[in-house]
């Protein structure tokens, strides 16, 4: 059975940074692209960035550009998103999503990832 978890949310004052991590079992993490996506209070889930397997990063969301890195470990089977500079525009829950293939969409449409994880909140507030 395909199942992500993910894990490192919380509170974190306003320019602070967090590390979210992705943990994939029944299947190894580095076969496939891993997506993270993001639902703030009351907005839809919205599409942040797509990494390959071979590490090429799609971006999704502009306000991300330039604060976040994206990272797997191979041997915990897990990827990582660290994201700098928090603002609390980004406050809500971040999903990982995977999809299959080697090959990031060009569009962050939900239809083209299965399965997710439950989520873990992020809250940026001082």
């Amino acid at each position: 059975q395909l199942q992500l978890v993910e894990s490192g949310g919380g509170l974190v004052q306003p320019g602070g940074s967090l590390r979210l991590s992705c943990a994939a079992s029944g299947f190894t993490l580095d076969d496939y692209s891993i997506a993270w996506f993001r639902q703030a209070p009351g907005k839809e889930r919205e599409g942040v960035l797509c990494q390959t397997s071979s590490g090429y990063v799609t971006t999704y969301l502009d306000s991300f550009k330039a604060r976040f890195t994206v990272s797997r470990n191979n041997a915990k089977n897990t990827a990582d998103l660290q994201i700098y500079n928090l603002e609390p525009e980004d406050t809500g829950v971040y999903y990982c999503a995977l999809r299959a293939g080697t090959f990031c969409p060009a569009e962050p449409d939900m239809r083209f990832f299965s399965p997710w994880g439950q989520g873990t909140q992020v809250i940026v507030s001082s």
